[in-house]
């Protein structure tokens, strides 16, 4: 199994994402991947399907603690005392004791940061969780929760694809020993798969458009990818990324499509961005 180690924490190189994932079909993916290698499981409270998520983990027979699990609290619920009972609730859905990680999906504009983070150590120290992190944080935010934290924070989940640069806050992350979860690894697909350097690195390694993205991520340092996918049969693709290397130059000419600088994630209580 490929891992990154992040001040701790030993996290599997790719993972399943489960957002827009619902229901039986989901606890369908779950256990489709599970049963076919994958070993890291991303869910969060707000995309409400923690219980298929627990119900395919369940369903796979792979034992807990071959599974790496995240899930994550949604920004109006990281007040002291909120945050510990939105961890709490996703452990009943998901039927597990503790995750082994736990993040803050967005920061707030409202909540303190000291607060927020305070409560994410004490949900660790109460052992809901293995290890805690954040999502969705710019690098001047990210640096104030690392000084904030008395545990490690292990990971900053980020979009990040070929069309968005996400250097300084990699930058950041490098610093503090942070693993860069890749979250919309592939950029929702669409133009990116038909970029000619992406295409062409497929044609040289004999891969689809997708696993030379998803080796471009991997073959980063420190970081993770988390692809979504509703089609079984892309499970085995997603994670078949190991048995080869791209050259410098590709690597170099794929970095280079973060020019456009794209995000796909983009809300109305999003923080404040880092400048590309």
């Amino acid at each position: 199994m490929h891992l990154v180690e992040a001040n701790g924490a030993h996290i599997p190189a790719i993972g399943l994402g489960t957002w827009t994932l619902k229901d039986e079909h989901c606890a369908d993916i779950v256990e489709t991947a599970l049963r076919g290698g994958y070993r890291h499981v991303d869910t969060a409270a707000m995309y409400d399907n923690e219980k298929a998520v627990g119900s395919g983990l369940k369903r796979s027979g792979v034992g807990r603690d071959e599974v790496f699990v995240t899930t994550k609290v949604w920004y109006t619920d990281i007040a002291d005392g909120k945050l510990q009972r939105s961890a709490k609730d996703s452990l009943a859905r998901l039927a597990l004791d503790d995750v082994d990680l736990l993040l803050i999906h967005w920061p707030s504009s409202s909540i303190p940061i000291a607060e927020s983070i305070g409560a994410l150590n004490d949900a660790r120290l109460r052992g809901l969780t293995r290890h805690i992190g954040v999502s969705n944080f710019p690098s001047s935010l990210l640096e104030q929760a690392i000084a904030l934290s008395d545990a490690p924070i292990v990971c900053n989940q980020i979009e990040f694809h070929p069309y968005l640069n996400q250097s300084k806050v990699h930058g950041a992350c490098d610093k503090a020993g942070l693993a860069k979860v890749s979250y919309c690894p592939l950029g929702r697909g669409g133009g990116l798969f038909g970029e000619e350097v992406i295409v062409q690195a497929a044609k040289n390694h004999s891969r689809t458009p997708g696993q030379i993205i998803l080796r471009w991520h991997v073959q980063q340092h420190g970081v993770v990818a988390i692809p979504r996918t509703t089609k079984p049969e892309r499970l085995a693709e997603n994670a078949d990324i190991f048995d080869f290397e791209l050259e410098a130059s590709e690597m170099s000419e794929i970095s280079g499509l973060s020019r456009r600088n794209e995000r796909i994630c983009d809300f109305a209580f999003s923080p404040q961005w880092d400048a590309a």
